[in-house]
């Protein structure tokens, strides 16, 4: 498990440059319109079925400059029209919370809209000016019973909820995304829970359910990383339309990804 100070050694480093795995152009599925999308480097949570475990390691991936990032999001403005911009995702964005305020200040100074992808892992002070940055914030809620949550990510949910909270007292917009895998987040009692718990937020703009897939087993096998999923195949059209059923009794809009 990746240790406290390593995280606060990621968040502190060069603040002109971000630790990224890669970038997206014309991206479509994180966040609204066409977005400019940054995957950054390094996660403190274990997710059973990450489809992306290369972004775990806070020592791998790359350094870009922030004016360099910034130069290709202006570049693409003109795609952007009203919706678009840049979504910054992970690993967990987090873990460089005080560098991307930074970076999302420039961002808004060129008029840009600003969109981050978090499982809510940290909430301090400075998550908190980045969120006063953040357009929107669409969070990874991957269980709300605590103890299945341990079991899917190694970590609690108390911060991630706590984080909703907060998001909530700003009134900022927020989408949910939670992942659907047969035997581990598919209970309907715990999809009621969660749908009990965010009834009344009056900032979620709708919860994006996703079906678990398989689609990054052989990034685990290239690391040589056991993957404790191989034997759960995808959910069935008809449990993740239940699931989904279950969801609309509670929030405004639910999207099937």
């Amino acid at each position: 498990m990746l240790a406290a100070q390593d995280a606060t050694a990621l968040n502190q480093q060069d603040p002109h440059k971000l630790r990224i795995h890669s970038l997206e152009t014309f991206g479509t599925h994180d966040g609204p319109g066409i977005r400019f999308v940054i995957f950054v480097q390094g996660c403190q949570f274990r997710c059973l079925y990450c489809q992306n475990p290369d972004t775990l390691d806070v020592n791998g991936g790359k350094f870009e400059e922030m004016s360099e990032l910034l130069r290709r999001a202006k570049n693409m403005r003109s795609y952007f029209a009203k919706t678009g911009g840049v979504t910054v995702s992970g690993g967990e964005p987090l873990l460089q919370r005080g560098k991307l305020l930074t970076f999302f200040k420039m961002l808004h100074e060129e008029g840009i809209n600003t969109c981050l992808d978090t499982n809510g892992r940290v909430l301090d002070q400075q998550t908190k000016d980045l969120l006063e940055e953040t357009d929107l914030i669409m969070l990874d809620v991957k269980h709300f019973d605590e103890e299945w949550h341990k079991k899917l990510t190694g970590l609690s949910n108390k911060t991630t909820l706590s984080l909703a909270a907060y998001r909530e007292e700003t009134g900022k917009p927020m989408w949910l995304r939670y992942v659907l895998v047969p035997g581990w987040s598919d209970q309907p009692e715990h999809i009621e829970a969660l749908g009990q718990h965010f009834k009344d937020y009056q900032s979620i703009e709708k919860i994006e359910l996703i079906p678990y897939h398989k689609l990054g087993v052989n990034k685990w096998e290239v690391l040589n990383m056991e993957y404790e999923l191989k034997d759960v195949e995808p959910p069935t059209q008809e449990s993740i339309e239940e699931a989904a059923e279950i969801l609309r009794k509670y929030f405004k809009e639910v999207k099937i990804k």
